[in-house]
């Protein structure tokens, strides 16, 4: 039986992966960063985690996609616009090989912290 990987921080989470997707991943913590600068990083279910008066947003690397989970309302509220990608309650997928939506996950952070 594999071990499970435990993670202490976002920057070891991050340097875990490839090159190209660590790029993808930092570009993300950035944007939630300028999104919510009052938010704190922290490690939660084992994905990279920011959370303001609780959880905020997690996100997290997969061999096919980035999962995105900004909880349910986080998702209803931009149900148009993220209509295009896999979605579940409280879940966001966007495929590795298209372009990440960076202005939607900044104003879906946004959104977020205004509910907070």
């Amino acid at each position: 039986m594999q071990e499970k990987i435990t993670y202490t921080s976002i920057d070891e989470y991050i340097a875990a992966f490839s090159p190209e997707i660590q790029e993808i991943l930092q570009k993300l913590r950035e944007v939630i960063k300028e999104s919510a600068p009052d938010a704190k990083e922290k490690i939660s279910y084992a994905m990279p985690t920011f959370e303001q008066h609780g959880n905020l947003v997690h996100f997290a690397a997969f061999k096919n996609h980035i999962g995105f989970y900004p909880a349910p309302d986080g998702i209803t509220q931009f149900q148009d616009e993220v209509a295009e990608y896999h979605a579940s309650k409280g879940t966001l997928q966007f495929p590795l090989g298209k372009p990440i939506p960076y202005e939607l996950i900044s104003r879906i952070v946004k959104y977020r912290v205004a509910r907070k």
